[in-house]
């Protein structure tokens, strides 16, 4: 069973893992929040604040901050 949680998805629109990351989320019907780095210098600079990295995606589910998409860390946290 899936719980419910909070994401967010920093990611740009040509970053191909923030594709595949935005991809799983809806394969799965968990919603998530994008919020697009490119677009916005406040954007990019509250991801820095939160994950200390400049690189995209950086996936917020919860409190747990993930840098990249690593789908065994995600599926783990939304179990």
């Amino acid at each position: 069973m899936i719980k419910m949680v909070k994401i967010k998805i920093y990611s740009t629109p040509t970053c191909p893992y923030c594709k595949l990351a935005k991809e799983f989320f809806k394969e799965k019907n968990i919603s998530f929040t994008n919020i697009d780095v490119a677009s916005s210098e406040a954007n990019a600079e509250e991801m820095k604040k939160v994950s200390g990295q400049t690189s995209v995606p950086v996936i917020v589910i919860d409190e747990k901050v993930i840098v990249g998409f690593d789908k065994n860390e995600i599926e783990k946290l939304i179990k």
